[in-house]
């Protein structure tokens, strides 16, 4: 199997202009464009992040590594709402919740042999589905992981699985200036880690926040400075 990669962050929000308010805000940057998802009624905003590990303490970047970037995603008011739960637990959203981080995405190369791998070990992603986005520099076109309820699996951080069948949108993001140095995940198995493992991620024990852990924490280095992102507690300290 070809060795997985971090290929995004995702961050959810009640509606993209929330989203975008709260990237300026916390990172120092505008998120770039993105497109909408017919399938499951969302849209998002993009961010470029150089990878993890390479960042230099100015924020630059010593290695270009594998492009990957932070997603804001919200249920897109103007879309259909789809027969099925969205993705990433959208539907379930607490109103009135500020943005955060809620799970991430692992780009491998032999998508099928790593839900294998992950059902092997006691956990299940969801079922692969075919997505496909049109923007100007070029369709997109993509495979990913999608449980039947739309809920994040191990409070997120059983990652989604995805593999690319065109050029990774990164590619065409100019530099934003924001760095992902870390992934922490709390709560995954020691079955599981070997299929979820791949550079920059470290798995721990648990987050304490207040009173609980997080399932996720990233640690971001941007115009605002050293930035930590963290999911919702998830589990009892």
């Amino acid at each position: 199997m070809t060795h997985p990669t971090i290929d995004h962050l995702v961050v959810a929000a009640d509606t993209l202009a929330q989203g975008v308010r709260w990237c300026e805000g916390v990172l120092g940057v505008t998120p770039g464009p993105g497109g909408r998802h017919p399938a499951m009624g969302t849209h998002n905003r993009l961010l470029r992040l150089a990878p993890a590990g390479a960042a230099d303490a100015s924020g630059g970047s010593a290695d270009p590594g594998p492009a990957a970037y932070l997603e804001i995603i919200a249920i897109d008011p103007e879309a259909p709402a789809p027969a099925h739960p969205r993705w990433f637990g959208l539907d379930t959203r607490p109103p009135g919740a500020p943005p955060q981080l809620v799970h991430w995405v692992l780009r491998v190369g032999a998508l099928q042999e790593h839900l294998d791998a992950l059902r092997a070990a006691g956990a299940d992603p969801g079922t692969v589905q075919a997505m496909t986005r049109s923007r100007p520099q070029g369709d997109l076109s993509w495979r990913l992981t999608v449980p039947p309820d739309g809920q994040p699996r191990l409070a997120g951080a059983l990652p989604t699985l995805i593999e690319w069948d065109s050029e990774h949108p990164a590619l065409a993001m100019p530099p934003s200036g924001v760095a992902l140095m870390a992934l922490y995940l709390g709560g995954v198995p020691d079955t599981v880690w070997p299929s979820v493992s791949a550079p920059g991620v470290q798995r721990v024990d648990g987050h304490r926040c207040g009173p609980a852990l997080a399932a996720l924490r990233a640690e971001l280095l941007c115009p605002r400075g050293r930035i930590s992102l963290q999911s919702p507690p998830a589990f009892n300290a």
